[in-house]
């Protein structure tokens, strides 16, 4: 084996598709800021603000996940064989290891986060911990690296950038205290009109992510089953999870679906069902199960 081959190999159509999307958003932001130019003389103040929380978003994504979804640091003497694995798998390819978290939940699943390799975390649940086998959890692991590797996190982050902006626009047209006071057609007509200009870009912003954020998790299937070298073993912890969640109640699921664009498999266990498709931070299981088979035909291996 070449010194390479173990290693996750640069992603031209995930780098390609990234590029393009922050190209389309950027695009989308010069329309946008030249709409606010023309309607608004306050717009400044809600670009710092969204500014303010990008910069938080993109320093500090890592402790914000880890708060939100109570999760902790955990050395290599609590989780010695958790440590190992990706001990041995950053070496493969040849990664900086991130720090290691366990969420205390039943619900199954992992993400990773942070603005690069060098300043990020990777968080396991106890659920996922109990459920997987040995090389189940090593395929979820490499999944998980690869989007550290890819720097696909970073992009979504800043890509998100422009809904957030939109969407705080829309809070500011109808909570301003300077357009509250104003009660004639012309101020009514120029609140219409931030809320309908917002709301179109939050719409298109949406979409744009959203297509991205399915590429990226068949991108980091692929790139995990080729580390790994086991297709099968990822595709039967895909199964194994999505099963799980499927069984999860509601109530237990709603505190970590604002987090589905970062985690392995969506809250609800589900890429959803035709037009909904489009909505959704996950490809079907299905779409990942079959992309999953094909590089498992390729290895001559069979796929659950």
């Amino acid at each position: 084996m070449s010194a390479n081959q173990g290693r996750f190999a640069p992603d031209r159509g995930l780098t390609a598709r990234m590029l393009l999307t922050l190209f389309l958003l950027g695009l989308l932001y010069v329309g946008f800021m030249a709409a606010l130019v023309v309607l608004l003389r306050s717009w400044i103040a809600v670009v710092l603000i969204a500014a303010g929380l990008l910069a938080a978003q993109y320093w500090f994504s890592d402790r914000i996940a880890l708060f939100a979804l109570h999760a902790h640091e955990v050395s290599a003497e609590e989780q010695p064989q958790l440590h190992g694995l990706v001990d041995r798998l950053c070496t493969m390819a040849d990664l900086p290891k991130p720090r290691i978290a366990v969420a205390e939940t039943d619900l199954p699943n992992a993400f990773a986060t942070g603005r690069s390799a060098d300043h990020a975390v990777l968080c396991v649940t106890t659920g996922l911990l109990r459920r997987l086998e040995a090389d189940e959890l090593e395929g979820v692991v490499a999944h998980e690296l690869s989007h550290l590797a890819h720097r696909d996190v970073a992009v979504i982050t800043v890509a998100s950038f422009l809904g957030v902006l939109a969407g705080l626009l829309v809070r500011f047209a109808f909570y301003s205290q300077l357009l509250r006071g104003r009660r004639d057609p012309t101020s009514a007509a120029l609140i219409g009109a931030v809320v309908g200009v917002s709301a179109g870009v939050y719409v298109i912003s949406f979409l744009l992510i959203r297509s991205l954020s399915r590429y990226r998790e068949l991108a980091a299937d692929r790139s995990a089953a080729q580390l790994t070298g086991r297709p099968s073993a990822l595709a039967s912890a895909l199964t194994k999870v999505s099963g799980e969640i499927a069984r999860i109640p509601d109530k237990d699921l709603r505190t970590t679906q604002p987090f589905n664009a970062f985690l392995f498999t969506p809250a609800d266990g589900k890429g959803g069902p035709g037009v909904m498709r489009l909505f959704s931070t996950h490809p079907s299981l299905e779409r990942r199960l079959e992309e999953l088979a094909k590089i498992s035909s390729n290895l001559n291996q069979p796929v659950a």
